[in-house]
């Protein structure tokens, strides 16, 4: 028997293009009176703050304006816009940008109503009381950070990158509009995709899976695995930008409500140490990962290489498992993700840093979801031999 799962989802979710410019009368509908907006200078400087803020103004919203994210999300980030927010007597908040813009707002939202600093609320179901409302607006097709139960916020004290989980953290509303990813540069539309690809195929083989989830997981691998080269290659093509963010959003249900599991335990301490983008770190795991993971539910895997295209008629189970592994490593081939090898990180470092990665990894709780459950040791190995394939 099915035990009973909650299944979270923002409350309102709008998606296509143009889909931005009904924020105002979305947040009209709700009577908010200000917004902190809180994004980056590339969105700033690239005018979509400001028609943000413009569509707000139509409806009669005031706003103001944190623009200070400019790397992956910390605690410095989220206390300046805490501030901004409550300097501006603002009552909700709105956040444009890609997952470090809206992992910041998260947090900023759930301290307006809880006391203390980001750090105490590291780990999962801490957060005592609803946050202020949260309009995310994702500006990549990748971390799915706008439909999510999750923010993950660096503690520059200690290099660590802190993974909190509440259904506070969920979005009121989301605004999934693909005209807003054209801008995005091909390393950036490649990081995100495969970040998207990795939510999907982790929530699918994750023990914590549910019947709900396995849609949108298999709908978003094949939306991804379909459509990320055509919009890495022509940024202009809106029907690819279109589909890969409905599979981002998909996938970024799909893992809120069924967790990821090994290569995202991995990840995070990869880019906290050597300061890489969370996509790709998970680009440079995902092969020799997947590869490990492969017999813990060779079946799942055989029917994620079935969504990602890969011929699997006539094939044995193991056969067709293993031939999303090739699909991984073309993939990651195609759209030209860097290694770890060709951004700097020594081997050396790598080796010296393992232990201390694996223990990180272990202790986000990601690793118990996989299939197969990895010693310490077999994750110190997998994070060479990740490094050594590549």
């Amino acid at each position: 028997m099915m035990p009973p799962r909650a299944f979270l989802m923002p409350a309102q979710v709008l998606i296509g293009s143009g889909a931005v410019e009904q924020i105002g009368a979305e947040c009209q509908k709700r009577g908010w009176k200000k917004a902190l907006i809180v994004s980056d200078k590339i969105m700033l400087g690239l005018g979509l703050v400001g028609k943000v803020e413009q569509y707000l103004a139509e409806s009669g919203i005031a706003s103001t304006v944190y623009a200070g994210v400019n790397t992956e999300p910390v605690v410095e980030y989220v206390q300046e816009g805490l501030q901004t927010y409550r300097e501006g007597n603002c009552d909700f908040v709105v956040a444009v940008g890609g997952g470090s813009p809206i992992d910041t707002a998260k947090a900023i939202a759930v301290l307006v109503t809880n006391s203390g600093s980001i750090e105490q609320y590291k780990g999962i179901g801490k957060i005592a009381a609803p946050g202020v409302p949260v309009v995310a607006i994702p500006t990549t097709a990748g971390t799915g950070s706008e439909a999510t139960v999750y923010t993950v916020i660096t503690d520059q004290k200690t290099d660590v990158k802190m993974l909190i989980g509440s259904p506070y953290l969920m979005p009121t509303i989301a605004i999934v509009d693909p005209m807003l990813t054209v801008s995005s540069p091909q390393s950036v539309t490649a990081a995100t995709g495969v970040d998207a690809l990795v939510h999907a195929i982790e929530a699918y083989v994750s023990v914590r899976r549910q019947p709900m989830t396995d849609i949108f997981c298999l709908s978003a691998i094949r939306l991804i695995s379909q459509n990320i080269r055509q919009a890495w290659a022509n940024g202009n093509n809106i029907e690819a930008r279109e589909q890969m963010m409905l599979g981002a959003f998909q996938a970024g249900v799909a893992f809120s409500n069924s967790s990821v599991a090994l290569v995202h335990g991995m990840s995070r301490p990869i880019g906290a140490h050597f300061h890489i983008a969370h996509g790709v770190s998970n680009a440079a795991l995902l092969a020799a990962v997947t590869e490990f993971s492969l017999i813990g539910d060779p079946v799942r895997y055989a029917q994620i290489a079935e969504a990602m295209g890969e011929p699997i008629q006539g094939l044995s189970i193991m056969e067709a498992a293993d031939r999303v592994v090739h699909a991984i490593r073309r993939l990651v081939s195609d759209i030209r993700i860097p290694s770890l090898k060709q951004l700097g990180v020594e081997r050396e470092r790598l080796i010296e840093l393992a232990p201390s990665m694996a223990d990180a990894a272990i202790d986000s709780g990601s690793p118990a979801n996989n299939p197969r459950k990895p010693t310490r040791q077999e994750i110190i190995d997998l994070y060479i031999k990740a490094y050594d394939q590549e």
